[in-house]
Formats: C-alpha cells, sequence, structure tokens
C-alpha cells in the first residue's frame, strides 16, 4: 500500500498521463490534473513516437495500439532544389516488435492513453482543475486550484509550455531563446502512392525558394506539410484560405485535397535551470523547449515521465533515498542539454544565424549530391535517441565498457552502464516467452552470465531494501547477443530498462555496493563537467 497521498500530476497531455499511469503500475495513486474542460482532438502536433515511447507505453497497455494506427516509416529522403542528396534507414540494435517511429497525431494518442486512464483506478483525472499555485512542506505539495486545494505527497509539473507562473512561484528560470523564422503546419488529407513509409525533408525547393518543407504521412490518407516562412509575414496571411492552398498545390501537384488544420508556429530553444524544486519535479515542455525536428520534445518528455515515476515510486515506498529524486535532476536535465544542443545544431544549419554559417550550408548542399563527406554534414534533424546515463551518480562504471560518445546517426551505442538496455525475446526459467525491457521494466533486474556466483547474487538480492529479480543468462542466447555478454558478468538493469551496472565476477557485497548506488543509497560524488555527448552530468547540488 502507498503509505502517502496521491501523487499530484498538473497537465493531461501525454507526458502527464504517462506519468500518472507509470505511476498506477506501481501501485501509487495519483490525481490528474487538468486545466482544460476536455480533450482537445484538433491538429496533429506531435507526431512522431519513437521505438522507446512505443516501447515505455506497452508497459502501461497503450503502446501497440499506438503503433498499430500509426504509420510505419523507416526511411528520411532529404532533398535539395528537388533533387535527392541523401536518404537513411532507422536501425534497430535489438529484436524489438516496435518500428523505428510512427507517425500519429498527438490528439490520437492522447484519445489511447485516456482509454487505458480510464481502466487505471488509482489515477483520478479532473478536468477543468486549473492549478494557479503551489506551497510545499517537508511531508507534501497542496495545489492551489479554481476549484478548491488539492494536497499531495509530490507533484510532476507537465502543464507545458505555458506553465511560467508556477515555474516562477517555483523559484525556477526559464531561459533560453526565441527563433526569427516562423513554420507553417499544416494537415492535408489526400492520395499520394508511395509516400506513405517515408519522410521527405526539402531545402530550397521550387515551392518554397531559400527555405525548407518537410512532408509527413499520417494515418488516413493525411499529410503533415511545414513550411519555413519570413518571419516579416503575418501569420494570419499564410493561413488565408486561398494562400493556404496555393502553398499546398505547389508541394503536392495537381491533386484533390483537404485541409484538416494549420497554424503558424515560432519555435524556441529553452531549458528551466532546475527539474527539481524539493517534491515537485518539471517534465516535458514545462521543463524544456526545443524545436521539433529530430521529434526530440514529445518523446524526451516520455523519458521524462518515466525516469520521474520509478523514482517517486522508490522513493515513496522507502527502497531508496531522498536522494534519489534529485538524480532526477541530474539525469533529465543533462538529457534536455544534449536535447538542445542537438536541435540547436539543426536549427543553425536550417536557419543560419550568420553570413559564415550560410556561406557553410550553401557551399554543403552545392557538395552533397555527389560528395558523401558533404553528405554527412547536412542536418536536416537528428532523430530523437535515448539520453546515455553514463555520467549519473546511479550508474557503476565499468572499465572494460569505456563511455562512447554520440553514436553515428541511425545507429544506437551497444550495450554498457548508463545506457537503455536493447531490446530483445527473453525465455524465463519456467519456458514463458517475453521481451528483456518488458521484465526489466517489472523493477530491479540481475542477469548472471556462464561463471557468475548467482546464488551470492540472489544472496545479496534477498537483503536488498527494494525486490529485485535474479535471471540466469544463457550463452548464445537472445540475451547473449544483444549485450554482448562474457562469462562471469552480472548486469543489473534499472526500472527504466537502463543499464546501471556491468560487474566482473561480483560476490554479495559487489552486488550490493551496485544496487545501493542505483538507488542513491550510497554511491561517489556526481561527476563534474558540462560534456553531455558522452554522458556526462554537471555537478548541480
Amino acid at each position: 500500500m502507498w503509505p502517502h497521498e496521491p501523487v499530484l500530476v498538473v497537465g493531461a497531455g501525454p507526458v502527464g498521463q504517462t506519468v500518472a499511469l507509470l505511476l498506477a503500475r506501481w501501485g501509487v495513486p495519483s490525481v490528474l490534473l487538468e486545466r482544460r474542460p476536455a480533450r482537445d482532438a484538433a491538429g496533429s502536433r506531435a507526431i512522431c513516437q519513437h521505438r522507446d515511447a512505443l516501447d515505455l507505453w506497452e508497459a502501461v497497455g497503450a503502446g501497440r495500439r499506438i503503433a498499430d494506427e500509426g504509420i510505419t516509416w523507416t526511411t528520411a529522403r532529404t532533398f535539395h532544389r528537388d533533387a535527392e542528396i541523401f536518404s537513411h534507414t532507422l536501425t534497430d540494435p535489438g529484436h524489438s516488435p516496435f518500428p523505428p517511429f510512427v507517425n500519429i497525431s498527438q490528439s490520437r494518442t492522447e484519445q489511447l492513453l485516456d482509454e487505458r486512464i480510464a481502466a487505471a483506478p488509482l489515477v483520478d483525472l479532473r478536468w477543468s482543475h486549473e492549478v494557479t499555485g503551489l506551497v510545499q512542506d517537508a511531508d507534501g505539495v497542496t495545489a492551489r486550484t479554481r476549484a478548491g486545494e488539492l494536497r499531495g505527497s509530490y507533484l510532476v509539473l507537465c502543464s507545458g509550455a505555458h506553465s511560467g507562473g508556477l515555474r516562477r512561484g517555483l523559484g525556477i528560470a526559464f531561459d533560453g531563446h526565441s527563433f526569427d523564422d516562423r513554420f507553417l503546419i499544416c494537415d492535408v488529407r489526400a492520395e499520394l502512392p508511395g509516400r506513405a513509409a517515408e519522410r521527405w525533408f526539402h531545402f530550397d525547393p521550387a515551392a518554397n525558394p531559400g527555405r525548407q518543407i518537410l512532408v509527413h504521412p499520417c494515418p488516413d490518407s493525411t499529410f503533415r506539410i511545414d513550411w519555413q516562412v519570413s518571419s516579416d509575414v503575418a501569420p494570419e496571411s499564410e493561413t488565408a484560405p486561398e494562400a493556404l492552398h496555393e502553398r499546398i498545390r505547389r508541394v503536392l501537384g495537381d491533386v484533390p485535397f483537404e485541409v484538416l488544420w494549420s497554424s503558424v508556429y515560432r519555435f524556441h530553444a529553452r531549458l528551466a535551470d532546475r527539474m527539481r524544486a524539493g517534491r515537485v519535479l518539471l517534465a516535458g515542455d514545462a521543463a524544456h523547449l526545443m524545436s521539433p525536428f529530430g521529434a526530440r520534445g514529445l518523446n524526451s518528455g516520455v523519458a521524462d515521465a518515466e525516469n520521474a515515476a520509478w523514482k517517486i515510486a522508490w522513493t515513496g515506498y522507502g527502497r531508496a533515498s531522498q536522494e534519489l529524486l534529485e538524480t532526477y535532476h541530474d539525469e533529465r536535465h543533462a538529457a534536455a542539454r544534449e536535447n538542445l544542443a542537438v536541435t540547436a545544431a539543426t536549427m543553425d544549419f536550417l536557419v543560419p544565424p550568420d553570413a559564415e554559417r550560410a556561406r557553410h550550408r550553401a557551399d554543403v548542399l552545392a557538395r552533397a549530391a555527389g560528395d558523401p563527406a558533404a553528405r554527412a554534414l547536412v542536418d536536416s534533424g537528428r532523430l530523437s535517441e535515448p539520453f546515455r546515463y553514463v555520467g549519473s551518480p546511479l550508474t557503476t562504471p565499468d572499465p572494460t565498457r569505456p563511455a562512447a560518445g554520440r553514436p553515428a546517426r541511425g545507429t544506437a551505442p551497444p550495450a554498457a552502464p548508463g545506457v537503455l538496455v536493447p531490446d530483445t525475446p527473453l525465455t524465463l526459467p519456467d519456458g514463458t516467452t517475453t521481451r528483456l525491457r518488458a521484465v526489466a521494466r517489472d523493477g530491479f533486474l540481475l542477469l548472471g552470465t556462464a561463471g557468475a556466483d548467482l546464488d551470492a547474487v540472489r544472496a545479496a538480492a534477498g537483503t536488498a531494501p527494494d525486490p529485485v529479480r535474479v535471471l540466469p543468462v544463457e550463452p548464445g542466447s537472445a540475451v547473449a547477443r544483444v549485450l554482448e555478454s562474457r562469462p562471469g558478468e552480472l548486469w543489473l538493469l534499472r526500472p527504466d530498462a537502463h543499464v546501471a551496472a556491468v560487474l566482473q565476477r561480483p560476490g554479495r557485497a559487489e552486488t550490493l555496493a551496485a544496487l545501493d548506488r542505483a538507488t542513491a543509497r550510497t554511491g561517489p560524488p556526481i561527476p563534474t563537467g558540462e560534456e553531455t555527448t558522452d554522458g556526462v552530468l554537471p555537478q548541480s547540488r
């Protein structure tokens, strides 16, 4: 039984929904507060759902449905002046049952998550509950709403970009900048044979000279089209029917189409200076804003949700120290900085901020069609990747598996401490077939290869304050192959399926030390430094 007040979750978008559903999975009740009176189904908004988000949503019963309803695509094509200069195909280091990405509107994703919430008795979803203020004390958080006050043991703020008042009340800054150019976004229904499985990115096309166009396929013969437009153009002129229809015809050609929705956005690059303030954790757009190229906004918010949910659960149940909550900031703030660095590089290429970088872009695009070295410099968006918690205070390093830098585009890092473990089929000792990540997400998991002292490991697991499962890794098995495991190794996986440690022939003491570190009960000081591409986290205490 959860020994505290329910957790308050502010904002019923995909990030808040994911937090509430994952808390329920750990037996933690929550009250999900949404200022709107009902779900708004207008517009596609965030459409690219990554394999790792689908895999996480499957843990709460929604991933398979979202994947099946979405459009699966595996190839991203990039063009310059209507000539293709390269394409790349997304890869999977394991054997995931999910595609690399699906395109599906954010509103439909929310509807499918709402169905899971309706079936979750531990989630209390309340519409028309706008939170106007927060007060904390040593035992919990009080949220003031127009409908009255609500009390919670912890609070996760997932109320999106317009969370400024609540952030300021917590003393949290939200520094960054906004990009000058605007982007016109439109959902169009049309029949376009051969275009349903690919994303197309156009630099300087005839249909939008000097700027960019991005075309994404979506379900029900719908296409999402993004145009970069000048900052001095009035938004209402871009969405006027005559101008909008002319833009669409220049992209799609002379085919019948139906406009379903349109909007004009200005993109931002902003990051909260703290993602934890006492018992309040910030997640998703409430904590970070970034341009959408690479689909890192919603997908990183879902990763925030998982990190927050298991750490609140372990802390509240007394399985971990209170210091575990601080590692939410350490890990997810570093992930946000990495995502902002990647998306900022993309925006600098798409919208060069000065003459020197404009000349560089023009030279790269001119050479890319025939020069593989130039092709590698074309930046139309580096697709979302799970952050590697290599430098986390929860991770026990393995000197035989040193931290890798940012992997090449379209690839994934090898399994190692800090990395989200590759998924693969797993056969349990009773003969049941499941998936590695599914078992990992049931709690802490210890995997022992041939030669590891599993009796000592089980003895250590039996004295840990949290339930820990121990499984053997058979030589030559699918798990052994994706881990590239060696004889005598012990792999410790966290409840979010990230590798916490790889130990070489450990005994009981070494196993307990890794478990203690993974729950912030013990461990060395947090590494210092600002470099995130190698997973190094900054000192932030």
